[in-house]
């Protein structure tokens, strides 16, 4: 089974950039696409789409907390019936320029905070859950295994894809280490070892320096990590070398 390369891009907003978007895109087979809450604007969105498409990259709606201070990476009160309805504000967003683009929103992939509040709240993952149930158009959920996100998913009868990240350490429990802890960001080379580890062993560095069961069919690299198209290009390269084919989950 071929082994998917995802990133997070569109995450400027305005006159602000972040990242290379361009060049992640001749490497990654999955973009998750920021859709206008933590990072990304109209105009940006369309063209990260019609890059996408253009390079036959598949289109993930890259959802977050309504923050583009905090760039999505802090906890928000929001109730489960308000983050409902943004993510399926979130997600129809960005299928408008994905369709305009030639394509449709494949999956869906929550951000920072949310992502981590998904992950360890039913309540959450079961508001993404409805909204992608009601958008329809078989989506894919891509998010951490073993979560309350692929319960939900499970429930509901959406398909699941697991993700592990080549760029970020682990804690024992199987979760991120928070970015504040030294060590939590990889480098090219420990993300390069940790990215084959995970796909052929399923198993990823602590930040303790012992390892952690990873259950993934993708690995992230974040587009706004240092060296990003570096990494996400040895990385793929390792991956051809290692004989373990790159493609696409949906």
């Amino acid at each position: 089974m071929a082994f998917d390369l995802n990133s997070d891009l569109g995450e400027g907003f305005g006159a602000y950039s972040m990242g290379d978007d361009a060049a992640m895109l001749d490497i990654v087979t999955s973009a998750n696409i920021a859709c206008g809450f933590h990072a990304g604007d109209p105009s940006i969105m369309r063209r990260t789409c019609e890059l996408a498409v253009a390079k036959g990259v598949r289109i993930g709606a890259h959802i977050g907390y309504r923050d583009l201070v905090g760039f999505g990476r802090r906890h928000l009160a929001v109730s489960a019936a308000e983050l409902r309805d943004e993510t399926l504000y979130q997600i129809g967003s960005l299928d408008v320029f994905a369709r305009s683009a030639g394509d449709r929103v494949r999956y869906v992939k929550p951000h920072g905070a949310l992502y981590h509040a998904a992950a360890a709240d039913r309540e959450l993952a079961e508001a993404v859950l409805s909204a992608m149930a009601e958008f329809g158009a078989d989506l894919t959920l891509l998010g951490p295994a073993g979560t309350e996100l692929e319960a939900a998913a499970r429930a509901c009868g959406i398909a699941f894809v697991g993700e592990g990240f080549a760029d970020r350490a682990y804690l024992s429990s199987g979760a991120l280490a928070p970015r504040s802890r030294p060590g939590a960001v990889l480098w090219p080379d420990d993300a390069v070892t940790q990215a084959l580890s995970i796909a052929r062993d399923s198993k990823a560095v602590t930040v303790d320096g012992g390892s952690v069961a990873v259950r993934a069919a993708s690995i992230c690299v974040h587009g706004d990590s240092p060296a990003a198209v570096e990494m996400a290009r040895r990385i793929r390269s390792t991956l051809d070398d290692a004989g373990i084919p790159v493609g696409a989950f949906c």
